[in-house]
């Protein structure tokens, strides 16, 4: 179905952003596969297309765009290419920047933003600890005010499964202020890799997504001045809530665009591929199969749809989002994994994109709050 929510700006952006991937990210898949890293000089390349900074304001180095829309065409035309680069852009740009956009002082956004805009600096998130997982309001990363009576704060703890940690200059990390008030001690802080006692780990091993560093972070007595909270203290784990909605439907535009692309890869590829004399995709079995993913593809894409035009004005719910973003995680695995078993063995190798995307997605499910977890958001709105 011809799909009515993007006009002719929206369409331009688009082919800009298609163009960008055409010319800087296909020649370097391989690369950066076996590197395991997005190059320096395709963050910076990003950001001099505008990128990074769709929603910054115009003083601080972006666009000023109040827009969602614009992010979902990003979010989709990376996601077709490839789930690491939709993932780590994501994180910088759409996920980590509106918290310091809607959060910082004027010195803190004129301090930053430029250069996240740029690409110069590129940002992660620090919420996931090696033993809360999707509990955010378990922090146990603590900040406490220096004795010294100078308004520091000493940071000590650590996180873990961080999207761009060993590459991040900047990194937003929750961390507990007030250990007697829950999710209400929770505070926001901007740590700067130069920072004393803030290290990274190595980039971890993952089954998938090679292209994106993902690791550790830790702080050891990381001292930093008061200028570096961010928003006010104790509003860190609301702050959070209110960002997550965009984080899950930004997985949510990406999966499900990453699903249809491969999609419609293995359907040309059942076209060619024969078997027995005749293309696979003419077996009734596979023509079925192929009718049911369609389907489903579009089904989601149309409450995807729906909810990218509620975010653009201000009416997208924490429920919704979490629906969006398991269903698509949900679908994007089934579809991919269909996609595997119609490319029989040749599904299997690394050197097809659908294998690669088979075992990108699989954290789909896991990250941005797991899938159980959108379940039990949705069973407690229903009153359940």
């Amino acid at each position: 179905m011809p799909r009515s929510i993007y006009d002719q700006d929206h369409e331009s952006f688009r082919s800009s952003v298609r163009e960008f991937v055409d010319r800087t990210l296909v020649p370097r898949a391989e690369s950066m596969i076996a590197e395991h890293t997005i190059p320096r000089e395709v963050w910076l390349e990003a950001g001099k297309q505008g990128f990074f900074g769709l929603t910054i304001p115009e003083e601080f180095g972006g666009a000023g765009i109040d827009d969602y829309r614009f992010n979902a065409i990003l979010g989709e035309e990376l996601g077709k290419f490839n789930a690491a680069t939709s993932s780590c852009f994501g994180i910088h740009g759409d996920i980590t920047a509106p918290y310091i956009v809607a959060l910082g002082t004027q010195e803190q956004k004129q301090r930053w933003l430029p250069q996240v805009a740029s690409g110069e600096k590129i940002l992660s998130i620090g919420m996931t600890e090696p033993s809360g997982g999707s509990d955010l309001a378990a922090l146990k990363t603590t900040a406490v005010k220096a004795d010294d009576g100078s308004g520091d704060w000493i940071i000590n703890g650590s996180k873990t499964f961080i999207t761009n940690g060993y590459q991040c200059d900047l990194a937003v990390v929750a961390v507990r202020t007030d250990p007697t008030k829950g999710a209400k001690g929770i505070s926001l802080f901007v740590l700067e890799k130069e920072d004393e006692g803030f290290t990274k780990g190595k980039p971890l091993d993952k089954v998938g997504q090679p292209e994106s560093d993902t690791s550790e972070l830790f702080f050891d007595n990381v001292r930093v001045p008061a200028d570096r909270l961010l928003g006010d203290e104790g509003m860190g784990f609301i702050s959070m809530m209110q960002k997550l909605p965009q984080e899950r439907l930004g997985n949510a535009v990406g999966n499900i665009a990453n699903a249809r692309q491969i999609l419609e890869e293995t359907i040309e590829y059942t076209k060619e591929r024969k078997a027995f004399g005749q293309p696979i995709g003419s077996f009734q079995h596979n023509k079925f199969k192929i009718a049911e993913l369609v389907t489903k593809v579009e089904v989601t894409e149309a409450y995807i749809n729906d909810c990218v035009m509620a975010h653009t004005e201000g009416d997208l719910t924490a429920v919704d989002a979490a629906k969006a973003k398991w269903w698509a995680g949900e679908i994007q695995c089934d579809v991919l994994d269909e996609c595997v078993q119609l490319h029989g063995g040749y599904g299997f190798m690394n050197e097809y994109r659908v294998a690669r995307a088979w075992k990108d997605a699989r954290v789909h499910k896991i990250w941005a709050g797991t899938n159980e977890i959108m379940k039990e958001l949705i069973g407690r709105d229903l009153g359940l």
